[in-house]
Protein backbone atom coordinates (compact mmCIF):
# COMPACT_ATOMS: atom_id res chain seq x y z
CA UNK A 1 0.00 0.00 0.00
CA UNK A 2 2.68 2.29 0.81
CA UNK A 3 4.80 1.27 -2.39
CA UNK A 4 1.39 2.46 -4.12
CA UNK A 5 0.75 5.60 -2.39
CA UNK A 6 4.39 6.23 -3.16
CA UNK A 7 4.14 5.77 -6.58
CA UNK A 8 0.97 7.73 -6.86
CA UNK A 9 2.55 10.86 -5.47
CA UNK A 10 5.67 10.49 -7.46
CA UNK A 11 3.12 10.35 -10.35
CA UNK A 12 1.26 13.39 -9.16
CA UNK A 13 4.36 15.67 -8.68
CA UNK A 14 5.40 15.75 -12.48
CA UNK A 15 4.33 18.11 -14.62
CA UNK A 16 2.17 17.45 -17.38
CA UNK A 17 5.03 17.69 -20.46
CA UNK A 18 6.56 14.53 -17.65
CA UNK A 19 3.90 12.61 -17.59
CA UNK A 20 3.88 12.20 -21.63
CA UNK A 21 6.82 11.67 -22.22
CA UNK A 22 6.35 8.87 -19.72
CA UNK A 23 3.29 7.51 -21.06
CA UNK A 24 4.97 7.31 -24.76
CA UNK A 25 7.65 5.47 -23.80
CA UNK A 26 5.77 2.73 -22.61
CA UNK A 27 4.15 2.41 -26.03
CA UNK A 28 6.72 -0.04 -28.01
CA UNK A 29 5.28 0.68 -31.52
CA UNK A 30 5.44 3.91 -30.82
CA UNK A 31 8.83 4.23 -29.36
CA UNK A 32 10.42 2.27 -32.22
CA UNK A 33 8.81 4.09 -35.18
CA UNK A 34 10.31 7.38 -33.74
CA UNK A 35 13.96 6.31 -33.73
CA UNK A 36 13.37 4.56 -37.10
CA UNK A 37 11.93 7.85 -38.46
CA UNK A 38 15.26 9.19 -36.17
CA UNK A 39 17.21 7.18 -38.40
CA UNK A 40 15.14 7.83 -42.14
CA UNK A 41 15.72 12.12 -41.63
CA UNK A 42 19.26 11.55 -40.31
CA UNK A 43 20.49 9.56 -43.47
CA UNK A 44 18.54 12.17 -45.31
CA UNK A 45 20.32 15.51 -43.60
CA UNK A 46 23.96 13.10 -44.22
CA UNK A 47 23.06 11.84 -47.52
CA UNK A 48 26.04 12.48 -49.37
CA UNK A 49 27.94 10.39 -46.19
CA UNK A 50 24.93 7.68 -46.35
CA UNK A 51 24.94 6.64 -49.75
CA UNK A 52 27.89 4.97 -51.63
CA UNK A 53 27.36 6.88 -54.57
CA UNK A 54 26.34 10.29 -55.49
CA UNK A 55 22.09 10.32 -56.81
CA UNK A 56 23.45 11.59 -60.30
CA UNK A 57 26.07 8.71 -60.51
CA UNK A 58 25.62 6.92 -63.99
CA UNK A 59 26.85 3.31 -65.78
CA UNK A 60 24.53 2.40 -68.57
CA UNK A 61 26.61 -1.20 -68.89
CA UNK A 62 25.29 -1.22 -65.48
CA UNK A 63 21.86 -0.73 -66.39
CA UNK A 64 18.96 -2.91 -64.55
CA UNK A 65 21.80 -4.75 -62.68
CA UNK A 66 20.06 -6.95 -59.91
CA UNK A 67 20.76 -6.44 -56.38
CA UNK A 68 23.98 -7.32 -54.68
CA UNK A 69 22.90 -8.49 -51.25
CA UNK A 70 25.99 -8.40 -48.72
CA UNK A 71 27.76 -11.75 -47.25
CA UNK A 72 29.86 -12.61 -44.67
CA UNK A 73 32.15 -15.43 -44.11
CA UNK A 74 35.65 -16.32 -41.87
CA UNK A 75 37.64 -16.09 -45.32
CA UNK A 76 36.50 -12.86 -47.10
CA UNK A 77 34.68 -10.91 -44.27
CA UNK A 78 32.18 -8.68 -45.36
CA UNK A 79 31.57 -9.44 -49.59
CA UNK A 80 29.41 -9.10 -52.40
CA UNK A 81 29.36 -11.46 -55.31
CA UNK A 82 30.13 -9.60 -58.66
CA UNK A 83 28.13 -9.15 -61.89
CA UNK A 84 29.13 -9.31 -65.12
CA UNK A 85 27.43 -8.22 -68.20
CA UNK A 86 26.23 -11.61 -70.24
CA UNK A 87 24.80 -11.51 -73.96
CA UNK A 88 22.07 -13.19 -74.72
CA UNK A 89 22.76 -15.55 -77.66
CA UNK A 90 18.86 -15.25 -78.72
CA UNK A 91 17.64 -11.73 -78.02
CA UNK A 92 21.24 -10.73 -78.11
CA UNK A 93 20.56 -8.29 -75.49
CA UNK A 94 23.18 -7.53 -72.55
CA UNK A 95 21.85 -9.08 -69.47
CA UNK A 96 23.61 -8.90 -66.31
CA UNK A 97 25.37 -12.54 -64.85
CA UNK A 98 25.71 -12.54 -61.13
CA UNK A 99 29.85 -13.84 -60.97
CA UNK A 100 30.12 -16.35 -57.51
CA UNK A 101 33.73 -16.27 -58.31
CA UNK A 102 34.02 -12.55 -58.39
CA UNK A 103 34.61 -11.38 -54.57
CA UNK A 104 33.98 -7.42 -53.90
CA UNK A 105 34.87 -6.83 -50.42
CA UNK A 106 33.06 -4.45 -48.58
CA UNK A 107 33.41 -2.30 -45.30
CA UNK A 108 32.23 0.79 -43.36
CA UNK A 109 33.60 4.23 -43.19
CA UNK A 110 35.67 3.31 -46.57
CA UNK A 111 36.94 6.00 -49.53
CA UNK A 112 35.19 6.12 -51.80
CA UNK A 113 33.53 9.47 -54.62
CA UNK A 114 34.54 12.88 -53.33
CA UNK A 115 31.69 14.92 -51.66
CA UNK A 116 30.46 17.89 -50.14
CA UNK A 117 28.90 17.42 -47.10
CA UNK A 118 25.17 19.28 -47.04
CA UNK A 119 27.06 21.30 -49.62
CA UNK A 120 30.01 22.48 -47.55
CA UNK A 121 32.14 20.04 -46.18
CA UNK A 122 34.27 17.94 -48.19
CA UNK A 123 35.20 14.24 -47.79
CA UNK A 124 35.44 11.41 -49.03
CA UNK A 125 34.45 8.91 -47.00
CA UNK A 126 31.04 7.03 -47.18
CA UNK A 127 29.49 4.96 -44.39
CA UNK A 128 29.73 2.11 -46.65
CA UNK A 129 30.71 0.78 -49.42
CA UNK A 130 33.41 -0.92 -51.47
CA UNK A 131 36.63 -1.31 -49.42
CA UNK A 132 39.27 -0.40 -52.73
CA UNK A 133 42.17 -1.44 -50.38
CA UNK A 134 41.03 -5.03 -49.49
CA UNK A 135 39.86 -5.18 -53.52
CA UNK A 136 43.24 -4.14 -54.56
CA UNK A 137 45.07 -7.40 -52.71
CA UNK A 138 42.13 -9.76 -54.10
CA UNK A 139 42.72 -8.46 -57.39
CA UNK A 140 45.96 -7.03 -57.66
CA UNK A 141 45.87 -6.72 -61.86
CA UNK A 142 42.62 -5.10 -61.37
CA UNK A 143 42.83 -1.39 -62.70
CA UNK A 144 39.49 -0.01 -61.25
CA UNK A 145 37.06 -0.81 -58.46
CA UNK A 146 34.05 -1.87 -59.13
CA UNK A 147 30.35 -0.28 -58.77
CA UNK A 148 28.44 -2.22 -55.97
CA UNK A 149 24.78 -2.20 -55.70
CA UNK A 150 22.77 -3.00 -52.87
CA UNK A 151 19.76 -2.53 -53.96
CA UNK A 152 20.31 -2.93 -58.25
CA UNK A 153 20.27 -0.70 -60.46
CA UNK A 154 18.07 1.51 -62.89
CA UNK A 155 17.39 1.83 -66.67
CA UNK A 156 20.97 4.14 -65.61
CA UNK A 157 23.00 2.24 -63.75
CA UNK A 158 22.54 4.51 -60.97
CA UNK A 159 22.69 3.04 -57.74
CA UNK A 160 19.18 2.92 -56.54
CA UNK A 161 19.99 2.32 -52.75
CA UNK A 162 22.27 6.00 -53.15
CA UNK A 163 19.00 7.50 -55.03
CA UNK A 164 16.01 6.30 -51.80
CA UNK A 165 18.62 8.15 -49.49
CA UNK A 166 19.05 11.44 -51.52
CA UNK A 167 15.04 11.02 -52.71
CA UNK A 168 14.37 11.23 -48.70
CA UNK A 169 15.82 14.43 -48.51
CA UNK A 170 13.20 15.48 -50.48
CA UNK A 171 10.31 13.70 -49.67
CA UNK A 172 10.94 13.92 -46.09
CA UNK A 173 11.31 17.58 -45.69
CA UNK A 174 8.36 18.40 -48.30
CA UNK A 175 6.17 16.75 -45.63
CA UNK A 176 7.55 18.89 -43.05
CA UNK A 177 7.53 22.31 -45.21
CA UNK A 178 4.32 21.62 -45.84
CA UNK A 179 3.58 20.58 -42.01
CA UNK A 180 4.68 24.00 -41.18
CA UNK A 181 2.56 25.59 -42.89
CA UNK A 182 -0.39 23.65 -42.56
CA UNK A 183 0.66 24.75 -39.15
CA UNK A 184 0.49 28.76 -39.10
CA UNK A 185 -2.99 28.41 -41.05
CA UNK A 186 -4.67 25.99 -39.10
CA UNK A 187 -3.31 27.58 -36.06
CA UNK A 188 -4.48 31.48 -37.04
CA UNK A 189 -7.95 30.48 -38.68
CA UNK A 190 -8.85 27.70 -36.32
CA UNK A 191 -8.01 30.11 -33.38
CA UNK A 192 -10.00 32.87 -34.57
CA UNK A 193 -13.26 30.99 -35.51
CA UNK A 194 -13.08 29.23 -32.13
CA UNK A 195 -12.11 32.67 -30.11
CA UNK A 196 -14.41 35.01 -32.52
CA UNK A 197 -17.39 33.01 -32.93
CA UNK A 198 -20.57 34.48 -34.57
CA UNK A 199 -20.84 35.18 -38.27
CA UNK A 200 -16.80 35.01 -38.74
CA UNK A 201 -16.77 31.44 -37.47
CA UNK A 202 -19.55 30.71 -39.66
CA UNK A 203 -17.91 32.02 -42.51
CA UNK A 204 -14.84 29.93 -41.90
CA UNK A 205 -16.25 26.65 -41.27
CA UNK A 206 -18.38 27.12 -44.70
CA UNK A 207 -14.99 27.74 -46.47
CA UNK A 208 -13.70 24.59 -44.75
CA UNK A 209 -16.54 22.58 -45.69
CA UNK A 210 -15.88 23.73 -49.20
CA UNK A 211 -12.80 22.44 -49.58
CA UNK A 212 -12.97 19.85 -47.86
CA UNK A 213 -15.97 18.57 -50.56
CA UNK A 214 -13.26 19.13 -53.16
CA UNK A 215 -12.09 15.57 -54.05
CA UNK A 216 -8.15 16.07 -53.22
CA UNK A 217 -6.14 13.63 -55.36
CA UNK A 218 -7.81 15.04 -58.69
CA UNK A 219 -7.31 18.88 -57.49
CA UNK A 220 -3.51 18.03 -56.72
CA UNK A 221 -3.32 16.95 -59.85
CA UNK A 222 -5.13 19.92 -61.92
CA UNK A 223 -3.24 22.75 -59.39
CA UNK A 224 0.19 20.19 -60.32
CA UNK A 225 -0.91 20.37 -64.24
CA UNK A 226 -0.96 23.90 -64.09
CA UNK A 227 2.74 24.54 -63.00
CA UNK A 228 4.73 25.67 -65.80
CA UNK A 229 7.16 23.21 -67.36
CA UNK A 230 9.46 25.56 -67.42
CA UNK A 231 10.01 26.24 -64.05
CA UNK A 232 12.94 25.48 -62.17
CA UNK A 233 13.22 22.87 -59.92
CA UNK A 234 13.73 24.95 -56.62
CA UNK A 235 10.51 26.47 -57.73
CA UNK A 236 8.45 22.90 -58.21
CA UNK A 237 9.31 22.29 -54.72
CA UNK A 238 7.87 24.80 -52.94
CA UNK A 239 5.01 25.43 -55.36
CA UNK A 240 4.37 21.31 -54.45
CA UNK A 241 4.83 22.21 -50.91
CA UNK A 242 2.22 25.06 -50.98
CA UNK A 243 -0.09 23.35 -52.85
CA UNK A 244 -0.18 20.46 -50.19
CA UNK A 245 -0.70 23.10 -47.24
CA UNK A 246 -3.27 25.12 -48.59
CA UNK A 247 -5.26 21.98 -49.12
CA UNK A 248 -4.42 20.26 -45.69
CA UNK A 249 -4.71 23.11 -42.98
CA UNK A 250 -8.81 22.30 -42.47
CA UNK A 251 -8.30 19.47 -39.87
CA UNK A 252 -6.19 21.27 -37.69
CA UNK A 253 -8.35 24.25 -38.00
CA UNK A 254 -11.20 22.56 -36.77
CA UNK A 255 -9.44 21.11 -33.94
CA UNK A 256 -8.08 24.62 -32.60
CA UNK A 257 -11.53 25.13 -33.05
CA UNK A 258 -13.39 23.07 -30.99
CA UNK A 259 -11.11 23.24 -28.41
CA UNK A 260 -11.00 27.13 -28.06
CA UNK A 261 -14.98 26.98 -28.41
CA UNK A 262 -14.19 24.71 -24.92
CA UNK A 263 -11.63 26.78 -23.40
CA UNK A 264 -12.62 30.51 -23.52
CA UNK A 265 -15.55 30.65 -21.29
CA UNK A 266 -12.55 29.11 -18.64
CA UNK A 267 -12.03 30.99 -15.79
CA UNK A 268 -8.50 31.78 -16.43
CA UNK A 269 -9.61 32.95 -20.10
CA UNK A 270 -12.44 35.28 -18.73
CA UNK A 271 -9.82 36.75 -15.80
CA UNK A 272 -7.36 37.80 -18.81
CA UNK A 273 -9.94 39.39 -20.44
CA UNK A 274 -11.06 41.39 -17.56
CA UNK A 275 -7.22 42.36 -16.80
CA UNK A 276 -6.88 44.07 -20.17
CA UNK A 277 -5.20 41.58 -22.27
CA UNK A 278 -5.55 41.49 -26.02
CA UNK A 279 -6.72 38.92 -27.85
CA UNK A 280 -3.72 38.11 -29.77
CA UNK A 281 -2.25 36.96 -26.16
CA UNK A 282 -5.09 35.18 -24.70
CA UNK A 283 -5.49 33.03 -27.39
CA UNK A 284 -1.81 32.00 -28.08
CA UNK A 285 -0.29 32.68 -24.20
CA UNK A 286 -3.59 31.53 -22.73
CA UNK A 287 -5.63 28.95 -24.46
CA UNK A 288 -3.30 26.86 -27.22
CA UNK A 289 -0.95 25.72 -24.67
CA UNK A 290 -3.67 23.98 -22.99
CA UNK A 291 -4.05 21.69 -26.31
CA UNK A 292 -0.92 21.95 -27.45
CA UNK A 293 -0.20 17.90 -27.33
CA UNK A 294 -3.58 17.70 -29.15
CA UNK A 295 -2.16 19.93 -31.92
CA UNK A 296 0.94 18.00 -32.15
CA UNK A 297 -0.73 13.95 -32.82
CA UNK A 298 -2.92 15.99 -35.09
CA UNK A 299 0.18 17.77 -37.31
CA UNK A 300 1.64 13.72 -36.86
CA UNK A 301 -0.42 11.89 -38.35
CA UNK A 302 -1.32 14.47 -41.33
CA UNK A 303 2.81 13.66 -42.62
CA UNK A 304 1.97 10.99 -44.31
CA UNK A 305 -0.73 12.27 -46.29
CA UNK A 306 1.35 15.12 -47.56
CA UNK A 307 4.27 12.48 -48.29
CA UNK A 308 1.68 10.41 -50.56
CA UNK A 309 0.25 14.12 -52.19
CA UNK A 310 4.20 14.43 -53.27
CA UNK A 311 4.68 10.85 -54.48
CA UNK A 312 1.55 10.85 -56.09
CA UNK A 313 2.22 13.89 -58.20
CA UNK A 314 5.90 13.24 -58.81
CA UNK A 315 4.77 9.19 -59.75
CA UNK A 316 2.23 10.82 -62.36
CA UNK A 317 4.83 13.58 -63.54
CA UNK A 318 2.74 16.26 -62.66
CA UNK A 319 5.09 16.78 -59.35
CA UNK A 320 9.08 17.49 -59.08
CA UNK A 321 10.40 16.60 -61.93
CA UNK A 322 14.52 14.81 -63.14
CA UNK A 323 17.24 15.74 -62.47
CA UNK A 324 15.08 16.02 -58.62
CA UNK A 325 15.24 12.93 -57.10
CA UNK A 326 12.80 11.63 -54.90
CA UNK A 327 10.61 8.80 -54.13
CA UNK A 328 7.86 9.64 -56.51
CA UNK A 329 10.33 10.60 -59.64
CA UNK A 330 11.98 6.97 -58.92
CA UNK A 331 9.06 5.21 -59.46
CA UNK A 332 8.19 7.17 -62.41
CA UNK A 333 10.52 3.91 -63.81
CA UNK A 334 7.39 1.99 -62.85
CA UNK A 335 4.57 2.89 -65.23
CA UNK A 336 5.75 -0.09 -67.49
CA UNK A 337 4.37 -3.41 -65.92
CA UNK A 338 6.73 -5.41 -68.17
CA UNK A 339 10.04 -3.43 -66.78
CA UNK A 340 8.57 -4.45 -62.97
CA UNK A 341 7.80 -7.78 -63.92
CA UNK A 342 11.49 -8.06 -65.14
CA UNK A 343 13.12 -5.92 -62.83
CA UNK A 344 11.16 -6.02 -59.76
CA UNK A 345 13.61 -4.21 -57.59
CA UNK A 346 12.49 -0.56 -59.23
CA UNK A 347 9.78 -0.69 -56.34
CA UNK A 348 11.91 -0.91 -53.71
CA UNK A 349 11.39 3.02 -53.07
CA UNK A 350 7.79 1.67 -52.39
CA UNK A 351 9.03 0.02 -49.21
CA UNK A 352 10.64 3.20 -47.83
CA UNK A 353 7.06 4.88 -48.75
CA UNK A 354 5.60 2.60 -46.55
CA UNK A 355 7.87 2.39 -43.80
CA UNK A 356 7.44 5.97 -43.32
CA UNK A 357 3.45 6.38 -43.43
CA UNK A 358 3.59 3.44 -41.25
CA UNK A 359 6.25 4.88 -38.56
CA UNK A 360 4.09 8.26 -38.40
CA UNK A 361 0.85 6.25 -38.29
CA UNK A 362 2.03 4.71 -35.07
CA UNK A 363 4.00 7.66 -33.86
CA UNK A 364 0.73 9.71 -34.07
CA UNK A 365 -1.02 6.50 -32.48
CA UNK A 366 1.31 6.54 -29.59
CA UNK A 367 0.95 10.72 -29.15
CA UNK A 368 -2.52 10.46 -29.27
CA UNK A 369 -2.18 7.78 -26.39
CA UNK A 370 0.25 10.00 -24.47
CA UNK A 371 -1.39 13.40 -24.74
CA UNK A 372 -3.77 12.63 -21.88
CA UNK A 373 -1.88 11.70 -19.46
CA UNK A 374 -4.15 11.47 -16.48
CA UNK A 375 -6.33 9.07 -18.24
CA UNK A 376 -7.23 5.43 -17.22
CA UNK A 377 -4.10 3.30 -18.03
Amino acid sequence: MSTSNGHQDATAALSQWQLIRLRFVKHRAALVCFFLLIVLYLGAIFAEFAAPYSSQRKDVDRAFSPPQPPRISLQHGLYAYGVSRQVDPVSFRKQPLVQPDDIVPLGFFVRGEPYKLLGLIPGTRHFFGVDPVRYQKLHPEAKTVPAWYLFGADKYGEDIFSRIVFGARISLSIGLLAIAVTFVLGIVIGGVSGYVGGTTDTLIQRLIEIINAFPQLPLWLALGAAMPSDWSSLRIYFSITIVLSLLGWTNLARVVRGKLLALREEDYAVAARLLGASHTRIIFRHLLPGFTSHIIVTLTLRVPTMILGETSLSFLGLGLRPPIVSWGVMLQDCMNMQVVANYPWLLLPLIFIILTVLSFNFLGDGLRDAADPYGER
